[in-house]
């Protein structure tokens, strides 16, 4: 049962200020129904826990993954298989520190930036957040719209166009619960698992090189640093963040400091083992890729696609040279994946709408306007540069995830370090240093990375002079803007707050789960069995 108006959890401030979080449902909904956790500890209890680490896991395997990593293994074999480990590994670390932020103090990372940040930073903080959404949907849509051509030949505008259905099927399947949509998403994972083993077992990768290039930093060739941070931003999405620290409310878990420890420790190794999953798929996919484009009896003509790859085109170069079910096999994938992705990516919406500015709007509506937004420019860049630009789209949005994740990951770690009093449930610090260290790291590559691209792309350029100066000072004032945005981040001294469940004493004040949260899960009855 929700919380009353006096028992929802207090944000206490420096100042002495209270401001409460709603726990009106974002979705009217009387289901009492929930997932609830024993009291006594047992390893029996990891089974209540399973299932957000697969829902998360979802955004490590979308067709934005499998576009780059296409690219990755085409261009470079297997040389940049390294960099999805490090992102897997720096995706563990960060997803177990968004999962604990939401275990011990039961809000979710949009809200304690609602809570924490002015009006205006607030505000461009949700802009920023409904972007990302947005780019990690356009790759679900053109990556549905290929796979629909891969299997009954739909021209990809027209499946640019049907992939708004996705909101009926998303519908039709909340109504069961949200045990069984975790199982859904968990089938649909293995589902695209076997499928790129299947592939593995057609394209035989040489095991040593692959292993070379796992464990061997190296980049080289031209476009290969660009290509880099394009998995990476393909790997660690900004919206999961949002996503998995307000999924671990969706369960009543025991007050008690062991009771949250345990909590804590079972997501770990829960999304320890979804993102394990998906690490082997992309190094599968890459692999593939790799293998088959760099084959001494290539055709030309495959050669040719090869250079210019993306999911569309992968899908009859694998027909040509592997075999024909091994198109389908790879088409069956890409549907599983772009299908389970919308379900993550209208959950991170709505979670990031309802964190930030206290709006709640109706699951198929939110799933309406995200797609309409996707949509739009997925199906111009179809239209006028067919699957080739959709391609290319797919990498540039894979890009603008990678930009944004600093505005997503640094209140996080703010949060984590200053805001809660996580040290007396989770052994937290030496996780907070390393998260610090991986997001300096990839805030430092992408600036890198910003500023030697706008440079050599004025150096080359053929502009007159005057043209160029003026496009240097805009540009140059934009990267400006960037950095001081995620310095002001960084530096700004957060409130000091004492989080609700840092007592372990208050056992009477219900703060998980969150019906909220379960609600927008339980959209319509759900079998008492399920929640069993």
């Amino acid at each position: 049962m929700a919380a009353s108006a006096s028992e929802r959890p207090q944000f206490i401030s420096s100042n002495g200020g209270n401001r409460s979080f709603s726990n009106t449902p974002l979705i009217d909904n009387s289901d009492p129904n929930q997932i609830i956790v024993p009291e006594k500890k047992s390893w029996k209890n990891f089974f209540a826990y399973l299932g957000p680490g697969f829902l998360v896991s979802i955004a490590y395997i979308d067709p934005g993954n499998f576009e780059t990593d296409l690219q990755a293994g085409a261009q470079y074999k297997y040389e940049l298989l390294w960099i999805i480990l490090v992102a897997s590994c720096a995706a563990l670390v960060i997803q177990s520190l968004a999962a604990n932020l939401g275990v011990v103090t039961g809000k979710h990372l949009a809200e304690h930036c609602r809570a924490e940040y002015s009006k205006v930073p607030n505000f461009l903080l949700w802009v920023v957040a409904e972007i990302a959404v947005v780019a990690c949907d356009i790759p679900e849509v053109i990556g549905t719209a290929f796979a629909l051509n891969m299997l009954f030949s739909i021209p990809v505008w027209i499946g640019v166009l049907l992939t708004g259905l996705s909101t009926l099927m998303l519908l039709a399947l909340q109504q069961y619960g949200v045990r069984k949509l975790e199982f859904l998403i968990a089938f649909l994972v293995f589902t695209i698992a076997l499928c790129f083993v299947i592939e593995l077992h057609y394209s035989k990768p040489d095991p040593g090189e692959v292993l070379h290039g796992l464990f061997v930093p190296q980049l080289k060739g031209n476009g290969a640093t660009g290509l880099a941070i394009s998995l990476l931003g393909a790997m660690v999405m900004p919206h999961n963040l949002f996503l998995h620290s307000a999924l671990v409310l969706s369960r009543k878990i025991p007050r008690s400091s062991t009771g949250i420890k345990e909590a804590c420790r079972f997501y770990l190794i829960e999304s320890g083992l979804a993102l394990m999953i998906a690490f082997l798929i992309n190094v599968s996919v890459i692999s593939v890729s790799g293998a088959v484009c760099n084959a001494p009896d290539l055709t030309p003509e495959d050669r040719a696609k090869c250079e210019d790859l993306d999911l569309n085109k992968a899908s009859f170069l694998l027909r040509n040279v592997v075999g024909k079910w091994s198109s389908k096999l790879f088409a069956i994938a890409l549907l599983a994946s772009g299908q389970s992705s919308t379900i993550t990516g209208t959950y991170a919406g709505q979670y990031v709408m309802q964190g930030f500015l206290d709006l709640r709007l109706e699951p198929w509506l939110r799933n309406l306007l995200t797609r309409c937004l996707a949509i739009i420019p997925s199906l111009i860049v179809a239209l006028i540069g067919g699957s080739a630009g959709a391609g290319k789209l797919i990498i540039i949005a894979s890009m603008i995830l990678s930009f944004e994740l600093p505005f997503a990951l640094v209140p996080l770690l703010k949060f984590t370090s200053c805001k809660t009093k996580m040290g007396s449930h989770v052994n937290h610090m030496a996780i907070t240093t390393l998260t610090w260290v991986i997001g300096a790291l990839i805030m430092g590559i992408n600036i890198y990375y910003i500023v030697s691209s706008f440079t050599k792309l004025l150096i080359h350029s053929h502009m007159k002079l005057a043209l160029v100066i003026f496009c240097g000072i805009l540009g140059f004032s934009g990267i400006a803007i960037y950095l001081a945005s995620i310095a002001y981040l960084v530096f700004r001294k957060n409130r000091k707050a004492i989080p609700l469940l840092a007592s372990t004493n208050s056992q009477t004040v219900e703060t998980l789960p969150r019906q909220d949260i379960v609600d927008m899960q339980l959209h319509g009855k759900a079998a008492a069995s399920d929640l069993d």
